[in-house]
């Protein structure tokens, strides 16, 4: 996979996992579904730190020839 695909993803990963988080948490207001359900706070970490794993294996990648 391209590195600047994989960090990309990478940090969509993270920043949905961290809106995840934050409605589980009831920090961030918006969806009925979601907010205040301790489940998508877990989920959002998760999700959050499998994006900090890809951004740090595109990181660590070689550059490609």
């Amino acid at each position: 996979m391209n590195k600047n695909l994989q960090t990309g993803l990478g940090v969509l990963l993270v920043l949905m996992g961290l809106i995840w988080a934050l409605q589980g948490l009831d920090v961030l207001k918006g969806s009925a579904l979601m907010s205040g359900k301790p489940l998508w706070a877990i989920i959002g970490s998760i999700v959050a730190l499998v994006g900090v794993l890809v951004v740090a294996r595109a990181a660590r990648a070689r550059p490609s020839r």
